[in-house]
């Protein structure tokens, strides 16, 4: 099924896992000023300029994406978290460091050259 909007996404995901990608959606329109919601490769996303920022629900965990590549303190915090691409993979089974994702979306947002 393609997506239209964030809100078709995530009336596909369950409860529990549209919360989280609602609280992330939340935290990345108060941290990066004139970022707009969109869809792209079938995932919420965001864009300013262009696309930043990522954000899906899979069976176990929420997936953000790209990675962060140009702040190494930030990279250090997020390594727990990195996969082996540097995709960030959060469990679902724990609570969702909201303020931490925050970071990143402004990171990338950065990275990314979105003015």
């Amino acid at each position: 099924m393609a997506f239209a909007s964030h809100e078709e996404y995530f009336a596909s995901v369950p409860a529990d896992s549209r919360l989280q990608l609602q609280s992330i959606q939340e935290k990345v329109e108060a941290q990066v000023s004139g970022a707009s919601r969109c869809i792209s490769y079938n995932m919420p996303a965001f864009k300013r300029d262009r696309v930043f920022f990522y954000f899906a629900a899979f069976k176990k965990h929420i997936g953000i994406y790209p990675p962060v590549t140009q702040d190494a303190r930030l990279m250090q915090e997020l390594a727990p978290y990195r996969g082996e691409k540097g995709n960030l993979s959060f469990p679902l089974k724990e609570a969702l460091p909201i303020e931490l994702i925050g970071r990143v979306a402004l990171a990338l947002s950065q990275e990314y050259g979105c003015k």
